[in-house]
């Protein structure tokens, strides 16, 4: 018995013609295999589907997240409605001149996306103490308010009060048309590095009692990190907080 090469599988014959049929190119049985059923569904229709499904979850968390920066939202909490809201429409910040608002979200949510996912998940943290009745009454709030303030004061000298500059910013100042004292000072903040909240406290909110020795104690303890991490030390507050009205 002669032993033969194993010889390759020829194409099924053409049933009209008998010749053999020419077999699918690669990219038809790509295209083949893209479309076959897998389950229920062909792996196409799974990635169809996949990407509709991404663009609704997509639409529905932006929109999740831009409701919560609304000031409806903030103030749907009664903690906030009947204590820092009701300070915050006696400023300047709520009602002026020229009609331009600041919310609450744009003095304490950062714009670019990272940071402003960050604070969301930390924001966790507030209903978890809104549920608990933390600071549910008056006196609980105001007990805690200097607490809460400074916490605010820390994270603002951390990012180069980064909120205010959505708005603010010492390179777009005209010192020319600003009274000779906040001219003065604010070109002296620049010589000094210095940023924002070293002077402006109390402009939104009242200050509490101790405000001025918590800040200069906060300011202290950022120097030293800075210092002992080899970092420029952060620049003392200038004389105090200043109370737009």
């Amino acid at each position: 018995m002669t032993d033969n090469p194993a010889q390759p599988a020829s194409a099924a014959p053409d049933a009209a013609s008998g010749t053999p049929a020419k077999a699918p190119g690669r990219l038809r049985r790509l295209w083949r295999w893209f479309w076959s059923p897998s389950g229920t569904l062909s792996l196409g229709a799974l990635l169809i589907v996949g990407f509709l499904g991404g663009i609704v979850f997509w639409g529905a968390f932006h929109t999740a997240i831009e409701a919560t920066n609304t000031e409806a939202f903030c103030i749907s909490c009664h903690e906030m409605e009947a204590n820092v809201f009701r300070e915050y429409r006696q400023t300047v910040h709520y009602t002026n001149r020229t009609g331009v608002r600041a919310v609450c979200t744009d003095c304490h949510v950062p714009k670019d996306w990272t940071h402003k996912m960050i604070r969301k998940v930390q924001a966790s943290n507030d209903l978890l103490q809104h549920i608990l009745g933390t600071i549910d009454t008056p006196e609980k709030f105001n007990a805690r308010r200097l607490h809460l303030a400074t916490n605010v004061w820390r994270a603002m000298k951390t990012t180069d009060s980064r909120e205010c500059r959505n708005c603010h910013d010492f390179i777009h100042m005209d010192w020319s048309v600003q009274e000779k004292r906040s001219a003065e000072n604010h070109q002296q903040a620049v010589k000094n590095a210095a940023t924002c909240i070293d002077c402006h406290r109390g402009i939104a909110h009242r200050l509490p009692p101790g405000a001025q020795e918590a800040a200069d104690k906060l300011w202290r303890e950022l120097s030293n990190g800075s210092a002992a991490k080899g970092a420029p030390a952060a620049a003392a507050p200038s004389g105090g907080s200043v109370a737009a009205r």
